[in-house]
């Protein structure tokens, strides 16, 4: 069970870390820091001075260049690959008494899957915002996956079971809107070709 649990905190903070690259690995670092988040041993460095000092510079240029148009796109072209990355460390770092050859399987499909899925939406919403209002909304949308990001961390620390909900929640709102707009584009196309 304990194992499961530390997968949940792992899934949480990779999919935190889709949203916002430092930010999970910034509450990661704290939690571990101030022994809320048990991390196996060779990942204890995350909650160092030196490792906490650089979360938070990174966590507020991330954070800020959000908000500079352009630089936006510019952060989700490197956030990207960084996001797996984030995601199968953290993953990584919270499995612990856990054989390594699992350890990194979990982190590597589950992590690494899940921060993938989750930078992809972000990636898309971009996308979609900056199509539908020339990019004005995108503060806003900033604004939002900033917030996901804290939430989702930490929920995933404290409240493991809490995030896995939210995070199911939000792929089946994700999954109808999708659903229910690839229904209504074809209703469209008939209803323009009469």
């Amino acid at each position: 069970m304990e194992t499961f649990l530390a997968l949940l905190v792992g899934i949480g903070l990779a999919a935190a870390a889709g949203f916002r690259v430092f930010v999970p690995l910034l509450l990661a670092g704290l939690a571990q820091r101030f022994g809320l988040l048990p991390m196996a041993e060779s990942f204890r460095w995350m909650g160092s001075t030196p490792a906490l000092v650089g979360f938070g510079a990174a966590t507020l240029v991330e954070i800020a260049g959000y908000y500079v148009p352009w630089v936006d796109h510019l952060l989700d072209t490197l956030a990207s690959p960084a996001a797996v990355l984030a995601g199968i460390v953290l993953t990584a770092g919270v499995l612990t008494d856990v054989d390594p050859l699992l350890r990194w399987t979990l982190a590597v499909v589950a992590g690494g899957g899940t921060s993938t899925l989750f930078q992809g939406l972000t990636v898309g919403g971009r996308g979609v915002s900056t199509a539908t209002t020339g990019g004005l909304a995108n503060p806003l949308v900033s604004t939002g996956e900033a917030a996901a990001s804290g939430l989702l961390s930490v929920l995933a620390i404290l409240v493991p079971v809490a995030a896995l909900g939210l995070l199911v929640l939000l792929a089946v709102f994700v999954a109808r809107r999708t659903v229910w707009r690839r229904r209504r584009q074809p209703a469209q196309a008939r209803g323009s070709s009469s």
